[in-house]
């Protein structure tokens, strides 16, 4: 085990959990918890002063939710390690935050030992998923369910790309990547099931996100 300890990045908007979950992790000698955010705003200005190696960041939260913040913190680091922590052992929730980079999905009833086995598999470049959420991705891997909802990053692609944006133009407004909004636009066209940007045009008027 390396001698440097794995520095974390806590994230959750109920102050009981997040205290609960720091105290138990500050027991252990190999993590450091450089930071515990309430909201997704707070997080960031804390990761980019402190360059967490693994952010554990629950995935209800008021204002930005966890999926849309997964984009946030792999926009500014690709390299970033996040696992989501949630109540429910949710295909949807689970499928939605591996597709947008998460490393792991714990939940939030698992021992304390699960929770820093999380973070050691995380923090070594491997995935965790906690007892009952491999269950729920297996399913999931065996169904022909379409993939979760836009989420909100995805949409102002969207719009943009329905307005006749390309990528670039689309990167410099939303300040990400000519890369990142290609990758949108594949995983749009995937959760949507359309093929061309013609048919995500339609998608886009016929829902009302354009005139």
């Amino acid at each position: 085990m390396s001698t440097v300890p794995i520095k974390v990045l806590l994230v959750d908007d109920h102050p009981l959990v997040l205290e609960g979950i720091r105290a138990i992790i500050e027991t252990y000698t190999h993590i450091d918890v450089i930071g515990a955010a309430s909201s997704v705003t707070q997080a960031m200005d804390i990761s980019n002063k402190a360059d967490p190696d693994v952010i554990m960041m629950d995935i209800n939260m008021s204002g930005t939710n966890g999926l849309d913040a997964i984009e946030l913190f792999k926009e500014r680091n690709t390299n970033i390690r996040i696992i989501m922590l949630s109540m429910h052992d949710d295909r949807e929730y689970i499928s939605t935050s591996v597709m947008y980079g998460a490393s792991g999905y714990v939940l939030k009833d698992v021992s304390t030992d699960e929770i820093v086995s999380a973070i050691e598999t995380v923090a070594a470049g491997g995935t965790y998923f906690s007892s009952g959420v491999s269950d729920a991705l297996m399913n999931e891997d065996k169904s022909e369910e379409k993939a979760g909802p836009l989420t909100t990053r995805e949409q102002s692609v969207l719009v943009l790309v329905a307005e006749g944006k390309s990528s670039k133009d689309v990167g410099e407004l939303l300040d990400i990547s000519t890369r990142t909004v290609e990758t949108h636009r594949k995983n749009i066209k995937k959760k949507l099931s359309i093929s061309t940007t013609a048919g995500l045009t339609r998608y886009a008027i016929e829902n009302g996100l354009v005139s």
